[in-house]
């Protein structure tokens, strides 16, 4: 069952939909260097992760699944009021969007899948994660979640941003942040990626440590119709370090079908 889902609303009225789904420790402002980019050809549908939202009060309530975040980014896509969409997402929101592609691939135009894996083993690191949020908050681990965000270089260059995303982390409640680690330690879509119809843009940061391109490369190959890009001087948020890239390459793959 889904969860009450915020959703933020931007772009051209009448054009085709697109619903953006964040990753673990983001709200959707991560999104906010790309979406100049998107808005004059896309109607952008973006919303906050389940156990995310901070200003929405109680966090709902554990264990959370792959399938759990599924029915969020639908009721989403819902809100919008679209039978049928194109689905972009990073990291957890990439997972999330390549499930809902297998499970529900009537609702689904094309995809494009940023800096994640169809599978995030081994799980007994992300249940360390989540003993420590809950333990110490989320404040405790946004240094290095930031640090694997960027390059190293990017992160030098521009320490004000990185205490911009560092206290976007801390922002997330632990509860939720904690659920969410133990929904993508469970979770492996390996098996039916043949099943995703979708044509599908794989987006790998060339320098990410956490989701190599190794592991969108997996995903290009194994779904029916699939393609890979791999961007020079990202990380594992991509679509903020290199907006001039992912930006455009998210346009052109998801106009490339039509309209949805």
């Amino acid at each position: 069952m889904s969860a009450q889902v915020s959703v933020q609303f931007s772009g051209r009225e009448g054009a085709p939909v697109a619903v953006l789904a964040g990753s673990l420790g983001a709200t959707p402002a991560m999104w906010d260097a790309v979406l100049p980019l998107l808005e004059p050809h896309l109607r952008v549908v973006r919303y906050a992760t389940r156990g995310h939202d901070a200003a929405a009060g109680q966090v709902p309530p554990g264990p959370y699944t792959v399938d759990d975040l599924a029915d969020d980014l639908l009721a989403a896509l819902d809100a919008v009021g679209a039978r049928r969409a194109h689905l972009v997402g990073l990291s957890l929101g990439g997972l999330t969007a390549l499930r809902v592609a297998e499970r529900d691939p009537q609702r689904v135009d094309r995809l494009v899948v940023l800096c994640t894996g169809a599978c995030f083993a081994p799980p007994a690191p992300w249940h360390e994660r989540a003993a420590t949020v809950r333990e110490r908050g989320t404040a405790a681990v946004a240094a290095s979640v930031v640090a694997r965000w960027f390059t190293p270089d990017h992160l030098a260059a521009h320490p004000d941003e990185r205490r911009t995303w560092e206290a976007m982390v801390a922002s997330v409640p632990a509860e939720g942040y904690a659920a969410c680690c133990e929904a993508l330690a469970a979770a492996d879509l390996r098996a039916g990626l043949g099943d995703v119809t979708a044509p599908t843009l794989a987006v790998a940061g060339e320098g990410d440590p956490a989701t190599p391109p190794s592991a969108l490369a997996a995903i290009a190959d194994g779904v029916r119709d699939g393609r890979l890009l791999v961007v020079k001087g990202a990380a594992h948020l991509a679509c903020a370090q290199r907006p001039d890239v992912v930006g455009p390459a998210i346009v052109e793959h998801l106009l490339a079908g039509g309209r949805a």
